[in-house]
């Protein structure tokens, strides 16, 4: 089957799944179909699906992962400041790494918003339907919503790098508070514990909760930074923390942070 038609058949296949959507028309246009594929696993409910699907679905997702452009972080260079310490600006899902952290929210289920713009959208989009299922399995044997602060692991599937640590950051409505930031460190904290107990030399930062939780960037990146350096004083396991950013106002920001 040719990577076209590997696409073509989770399209189909994902229509069926879903009858309020069987009047659609696949777009003939490469990238409009690779859009209609995405919504579709956005908002794809997290139930079984058979095994032919996850293998057609790993096939394709992997061969689209090697069209891109894989970043090592083996070969980013350390800031002047702490050598474990790195600023990176790029895709958080083409980073070649032990594990990415994902800004998740509280039901740790991805978001099902087609073709959104958050990292959690991102991560789960290219990682595969696999860890949406992983994820609702997690949460319906925890009962309860992921509480600000904390971290789970799970695999990374389809992405280059080896495991995805979910964290759900503080969501700022109105004025900041001394708990959000304690809230925000936490979940650095959290990430960074959790790493270390499964082993891990490497670990990749998003900018949590700067986002669509609309915590300041440059009280969050202090914070980051702070609670890194910190942490890094009395864990010698993880060897290179990777601060990713993707917008030039927190690559600036992060910049001056680490030299």
């Amino acid at each position: 089957m040719k990577h076209s038609e590997k696409r073509l058949y989770l399209i189909k296949k994902l229509l069926l799944e879903q009858p309020q959507y069987k009047g659609i028309e696949i777009p003939d246009n490469t990238d409009e179909q690779k859009k209609l594929l995405r919504s579709l696993m956005n908002i794809r409910p997290p139930y079984s699906i058979e095994e032919e699907f996850l293998k057609i679905q790993d096939e394709y997702l992997g061969e689209e992962v090697l069209k891109r452009r894989i970043t090592d972080s083996n070969t980013l260079p350390v800031s002047p400041i702490h050598n474990r310490l790195i600023l990176w600006r790029g895709d958080i899902t083409t980073l070649k790494i032990d594990a990415i952290v994902n800004a998740a929210n509280s039901a740790l289920r991805g978001c099902f918003i087609p073709c959104h713009s958050c990292v959690d959208n991102m991560i789960h989009s290219v990682s595969g339907i696999q860890l949406r299922l992983i994820c609702n399995e997690l949460m319906k044997k925890q009962k309860y919503s992921e509480p600000t602060g904390k971290a789970k692991i799970t695999p990374a599937f389809n992405l280059p790098c080896h495991y995805i640590l979910h964290t759900v950051g503080p969501i700022i409505s109105e004025q900041l508070t001394k708990e959000h930031c304690i809230q925000l460190a936490n979940c650095y904290k959290s990430c960074l514990k959790l790493a270390s107990q499964n082993n891990l030399k490497s670990i990749a930062f998003c900018c949590i909760s700067t986002g669509e939780f609309h915590f300041p960037q440059e009280k969050a990146a202090e914070i980051a930074v702070k609670t890194v350096i910190n942490y890094l004083k009395t864990d010698r396991k993880i060897e290179r923390v990777v601060f990713n950013v993707f917008k030039q106002k927190d690559y600036d920001i992060y910049k001056k942070l680490l030299g």
